[in-house]
């Protein structure tokens, strides 16, 4: 008997603790909705309207570590695509941080937020993108047998289009904002391939011409997260940071096309970015493919070196995206021969770990990374003269 009044007690308890956690959230979600001016009109639903639009919640396209995506049907036949906001994660903060930044963008390049809801649920409503994210054309079966299944020219096409994305985010709009986790799987494609930025429920807004933003925490995915988020010992958090995690992404999309034979080099020993970089050095098949033309040939070769420059170690070396999307533009003869990356370089301890996937292999080395806090800046490539390029 005593055993069940101590049970219903703590029940009581925890029912009262999560009613006043709930109440605190939608405390804040509602002032926040009171007091900021949105710069578009997006609609607000109530949760009944939300779930009558999911046929209550049954298409689900996908899940994330911040709330899980449904499809669903405007009232006026249109598809969309709506996302529950995890509950869990924080006092609200990420639903109010991608109401806040989404608001201020309009670009073709970056997805359209259609409607909110924060009534019993948060929900945000997005424009629904048929072709998913592009994470979903990178296959991994295997790290020898990783497959991007699109062709080279839809590749060089969708980071052009990235790029601007993230150029408009960094310059085009009002407030500078910062996306800090540009992944394949926050990049979404419509009907003709044309890549959206989407989620920024970790997005920083802040002012156009701050060059450091202050930041608490890491914020990102690992494998793509830049050196300086998380650790101040190689510079401040910056846009640079995006173009870093781009450049990663880039890669990625580089090394998962199978039309290429890496001679070996893609073991446990050597990281991701360096036997790209290898192969670059080399001259070898993943820049001169028998297969591809020379036009394709010189593409590769192009989206590689700026790839590569963008996850340069040195905030300061990185390019900004204009110029990313200039050099993308121009011929490949301009674009300067990239330094090696100092934290992808022979120096870097062995990884002794078997890969599955190159997924994995930007997981694993970002992972070692964190672990190892011992890399010293001074250590940065001694002369990059030859090197230099205007950010």
């Amino acid at each position: 008997m005593i055993l069940c009044k101590r049970k219903r007690y703590l029940i009581l308890v925890q029912r009262w603790i999560l009613r006043k956690t709930t109440k605190s959230i939608d405390n804040n979600v509602e002032d926040f909705i009171q007091t900021y001016n949105l710069s578009v009109p997006i609609k607000q639903y109530r949760y009944a309207e939300v779930k009558r639009m999911t046929n209550s919640f049954r298409d689900k396209l996908g899940q994330g570590g911040y709330g899980v995506v449904y499809k669903a049907n405007l009232p006026d036949g249109r598809q969309v695509a709506v996302k529950i906001i995890n509950e869990s994660k924080g006092n609200g903060e990420d639903f109010i941080n991608e109401v806040a930044s989404i608001s201020r963008t309009s670009h073709v390049n970056i997805v359209s937020l259609l409607g909110f809801c924060y009534e019993n649920k948060k929900a945000l409503i997005y424009e629904f993108l048929p072709k998913g994210s592009l994470d979903k054309f990178i296959l991994k079966s295997g790290f020898n047998d990783a497959i991007c299944s699109l062709d080279w020219n839809t590749l060089y096409q969708i980071a052009i289009g990235i790029a601007r994305g993230l150029e408009y985010l960094h310059q085009g709009c009002i407030s500078r904002i910062l996306h800090l986790d540009i992944k394949p799987q926050n990049i979404l494609l419509d009907e003709n391939f044309c890549p959206k930025i989407s989620d920024f429920g970790l997005a920083k807004v802040c002012q156009r011409n701050d060059s450091i933003v202050s930041l608490l925490g890491t914020r990102g995915t690992i494998g793509y997260i830049a050196p300086e988020v998380f650790s101040r010992t190689y510079g401040g958090v910056s846009h640079k940071s995006d173009v870093y995690s781009y450049g990663m992404l880039i890669l990625e999309m580089v090394g998962g096309r199978k039309n290429y034979d890496t001679g070996g080099s893609c073991t446990s020993e050597m990281c991701f970015p360096d036997w790209i970089y290898k192969d670059l050095e080399q001259g070898n098949n993943l820049v001169n493919c028998l297969e591809n033309s020379k036009e394709e040939n010189d593409m590769v070769r192009m989206i590689t070196m700026v790839s590569l420059w963008c996850i340069q170690t040195n905030p300061a070396d990185r390019p900004s995206m204009s110029k990313v999307i200039e050099m993308l533009q121009g011929p490949l003869q301009s674009i300067p021969y990239p330094p090696k990356p100092f934290l992808y370089s022979s120096e870097m301890p062995s990884l002794q770990t078997s890969y599955s996937s190159s997924s994995n292999l930007l997981e694993t080395n970002s992972a070692s990374l964190l672990k190892n806090g011992s890399i010293k800046p001074d250590k940065f490539s001694k002369d990059k003269s030859e090197n230099v390029i205007v950010m």
